[in-house]
């Protein structure tokens, strides 16, 4: 676990280890590596960009549309959970949580921005950034939650 300074804030990134290796058909796990540091990001997302997720093999954000500059994963599920259910479905129908690794060294040029409350906790990954973001994931992007609207 790391902590970041966010001005008079200080927010917690947690960190895990990974492993890489070959599991036998006996489950034991040979020539197990130490892997990357990486740390657990959430976005939330709608139908549209979820689908351009899930085109990229689950490995990869799409890039930005023009009105959006930046590219902001959310450092909690709780954070993540409101913004899907709250914002996502009344202007789609359909609100998404996502969870994904990244290596923890690459994110630590990001700094953890408090963008409301005590748990609004967000990383602003520049525009022109996010293809070097993307081959910093470990792992596959996954869908942890979803939420629609009622019909």
């Amino acid at each position: 676990m790391t902590e970041k300074k966010t001005g008079t804030e200080t927010a917690t990134r947690t960190e895990t280890e990974t492993e890489t290796g070959t599991t036998t058909g006996t489950g034991t796990r040979t020539g197990t590596v130490p892997g990357p540091r990486t740390t657990t990001l959430w976005r939330p997302t709608g139908p549209e960009e979820l689908a351009l997720v899930e085109a990229s093999g689950w490995t990869a954000w799409p890039p930005r549309l023009p009105e959006q500059p930046i590219f902001y994963p959310v450092l909690n599920e709780d954070y993540a959970v409101r913004i899907a259910r709250d914002w996502n479905v009344p202007a789609s129908g359909s609100g998404y949580v996502t969870r994904f690794e990244v290596d923890a060294g690459f994110l630590e040029r990001y700094p953890v921005r408090q963008a409301g409350g005590e748990t609004i906790l967000e990383l602003w990954v520049p525009a022109e950034e996010l293809a070097e973001f993307n081959r910093h994931i470990v792992g596959r992007i996954e869908v942890v939650r979803e939420f629609h609207a009622r019909a």
